[in-house]
């Protein structure tokens, strides 16, 4: 066997979960992962991607010099292929970054320019990223693809209890009483969550109820199998809670100490009957009444959800119904409880947790806050924007108007990532800079005017936050490849270089040694996380925050006694419909998700051996359907929306229900987002995905 050099401790660098690694590395190369059965949160257990998935790393393809656009200047922009850049010094790329970003600035404001930073970067890379963006820049313009995943999770949370993170813990998993999933294929986004489920069911007698349309793999392990009609999940949780209340399940003396608008909220569910919900989402009201017993009459129950939940224009709404039955019976604030929503990528809770959002700096502490403001203006030592920032979606509505010039992509894709890619296409093509820092030439790269090549987890240190709040690290396990540097320092480098050209005499700060230092800094100014240090992490292996001192045990379930905005908030809930329903010409629901084998927009999967397993895109569509369009297995077909068409190869299977359609968005060539809607949440401002109406066509 094949013995190696070294073997490095570092966090999988794919899903919310966390996983711990041992990377085995011989030849500057990972030639095995394996899983320490000791440490937490996965105890051994790895999925695909974390096993196989390793290999982009090491790919022929990484970036390894700066690159500029050889047409610079020219409009509208065209995609390119590396062809169409040179090579150049760092100098020269940092030295023209920064006259760019700088010359944008004067001529406009630092509000002319957009900015994403990166679920897949770590902590400390994304402390920077915001602290340049507003320190030096003077916006708060800046986003990630929080927004495009569990923005409207977030914003009804804050309504609900006031904390938006994951309140218990993975480690509770495998001892649950009921749960519910929705909205979730765990077993394919989160496998190694989805083991720790399953272990809950078939060893402890747990009960599960799915609420899905799709028959997920999940569902063969559920008490209970709600499949509603796509986007009526709130008519399923509304008359749930009608049935609590109306059988008097709930939870009195939780209700009186902890939660407040009980009354009237109790009075406006009456009429929304499981019947109701019946005649709407296709749920049987007997299935509704089963399901709503179960949970309020359990000892525990806990609520996990995913995009299926959130990415919606009643995301906020879907997550409002959510909290409602937690707070109805009380199962929230106690192990094997809460309210869970499982975050997609490996650093999404921690880029929100660093301050990658344009409403607060880190630890969500608000920038129209004169006093929070106050503080962060005396550590940096500059004057702070006191305006919230846009979002991801309002960036591109600012750039097509103009008012946006720039745009500064770090570890980001989001001509994958969004909405109606055609009119995303159009918006980036009038921008006057581009400036994209990435370890692979992607989409967005395409479009770029100066692209710096960045490093990868395995060639750094830091710290990723998982989808329960445990900070954990990695560590440098291979060099960088050819002249590649870390976020932090890029991002560092080119802030000086910006503060020189606007003629700043005081620096925000930004010279650091290592990573250990930037998280320091970051620590000081958020108090939940006080107690964590790298040297703790080193020891102790992960701290859940809030962790706000060194001799605290760290919180892996919150609200034990109280919530952040003091009583739990009920919430009437109105049920509204999708946005763009089915009709003779588009007679096809469209949703769209993950594969196991692939992850996000496929800017690493797709250079791993796991392209070789799942090569292309497919459709899903149910058996009577193909029938009726004459289709069969292996055949493509054009599937149609009112923005754009893909070419697609079929998968028939009973997944997908009659009428809906399943397409996963990893895959440039038949990216799904050429046909979704950029209809928002009203509230939480993302766009649509799981919901618009398209046409089959036989090829």
């Amino acid at each position: 066997m094949l013995q190696p050099e070294r073997t490095i401790r570092s966090t999988c660098p794919y899903c919310g979960v966390g996983c711990q690694v041992d990377l085995l590395i011989k030849d500057d190369h990972i030639f095995r992962v394996e899983a320490p059965f000791d440490v937490a949160p996965n105890y051994g257990r790895l999925c695909a991607k974390g096993r196989f998935g390793m290999d982009y790393v090491t790919h022929p393809s990484r970036l390894t010099r700066p690159l500029i656009r050889k047409d610079i200047g020219e409009k509208p922009r065209q995609p390119i292929d590396i062809d169409g850049f040179r090579e150049a010094s760092w100098e020269e790329a940092l030295e023209l970054a920064a006259e760019k970003i700088a010359e944008i600035i004067k001529q406009v404001g630092g509000n002319a320019i957009g900015s994403f930073c990166s679920a897949k970067a770590t902590n400390e890379d994304n402390y920077i990223f915001q602290k340049f963006i507003r320190g030096v820049v003077g916006t708060n313009n800046v986003d990630h693809c929080a927004r495009l995943c569990h923005a409207a999770s977030v914003a009804g949370l804050q309504i609900a209890i006031g904390s938006s993170a994951m309140s218990n813990s993975i480690a509770e998993m495998k001892d649950l009483d009921v749960f519910i999933i929705t909205g979730s294929n765990t077993s394919e986004t989160h496998p190694v969550i989805s083991t720790f489920m399953r272990e809950a069911v078939v060893n402890g007698g747990a009960k599960l109820i799915v609420v899905d349309p799709r028959g997920i793999e999940m569902t063969e392990f559920a008490s209970l199998w709600l499949r509603q009609t796509p986007g009526t999940d709130v008519a399923v949780f509304k008359a749930m809670a009608q049935v609590i209340v109306a059988e008097e399940l709930y939870n009195p003396a939780f209700i009186s100490e902890r939660t407040e608008g009980f009354d009237e909220y109790a009075a406006s569910i009456m009429e929304w009957t499981p019947e109701w919900a019946e005649s709407i989402s296709g749920v049987p009201a007997d299935m509704i009444r089963q399901a709503a017993r179960m949970y309020a009459t359990a000892n525990a129950a806990s609520i996990y959800w995913g995009m299926g939940i959130s990415q919606s224009v009643h995301g906020t709404d879907n997550t409002l119904s959510l909290a409602n039955l937690a707070l109805l019976t009380g199962h929230i604030g106690r192990p094997g409880t809460g309210l869970n929503p499982l975050r997609g990528q490996n650093n999404v809770q921690g880029c929100s947790d660093s301050g990658g959002l344009p409403n607060v700096f880190p630890g969500y502490q608000r920038v129209d806050d004169p006093e929070i403001r106050a503080k962060f203006e005396a550590d940096w030592g500059v004057a702070l924007n006191p305006e919230v920032g846009l979002t991801t979606m309002e960036m591109v509505d600012a750039a097509d108007s103009g008012a946006i010039r720039g745009y500064y992509v770090m570890g980001e894709n989001p001509m994958m990532s969004e909405p109606d890619l055609r009119h995303a296409r159009h918006v980036i093509e009038q921008l006057d800079f581009i400036l994209v820092q990435d370890i692979f030439l992607n989409e967005t790269g395409e479009y770029a005017d100066i692209i710096l090549p960045a490093t990868s987890f395995a060639e750094k240190d830091g710290t990723f936050t998982n989808s329960d709040r445990r900070v954990q690290q990695i560590r440098t396990a291979l060099p960088a490849p050819g002249e590649a540097r870390h976020d932090w320092v890029i991002t560092s480098q080119l802030a000086r270089r910006v503060e020189e050209k606007l003629g700043r005499s005081k620096s925000a700060g930004f010279e650091f040694e290592h990573p250990e230092e930037i998280w320091d800094e970051m620590a000081r100014l958020t108090p939940p996380f006080q107690g964590i240090g790298y040297k703790r992490l080193d020891r102790e292996g992960g701290v859940h925050w809030p962790c706000p001192a060194p001799d605290h045990p760290g919180t892996p379930y919150l609200f034990e006694e109280s919530f952040p905005r003091g009583k739990g908030q009920f919430s009437s809930i109105d049920f509204r419909s999708s946005e763009e329903l089915p009709d003779e010409n588009y007679p096809y629901i469209l949703s769209t998700g993950r594969v196991l084998y692939h992850w996000h927009g496929g800017t690493m999967t797709r250079r791993s051996q796991l392209d070789h397993i799942y090569p292309e895109a497919t459709v899903e569509i149910n058996p009577d359907d193909a029938r009726q369009l004459g289709v069969q297995e292996h055949t493509r077909v054009r599937v149609r929306s009112r923005r754009g068409q893909i070419e697609v190869k079929v998968l028939v299977t009973e997944r997908s229900p009659q009428g809906t359609i399943f397409i996963p968005f990893h895959f440039a060539e038949a990216a799904a987002n050429e046909l979704t809607n950029d209809a928002r949440d009203p509230q939480a401002k993302i766009p649509d995905f799981k919901f618009c109406a398209v046409a089959v066509d036989p090829v």
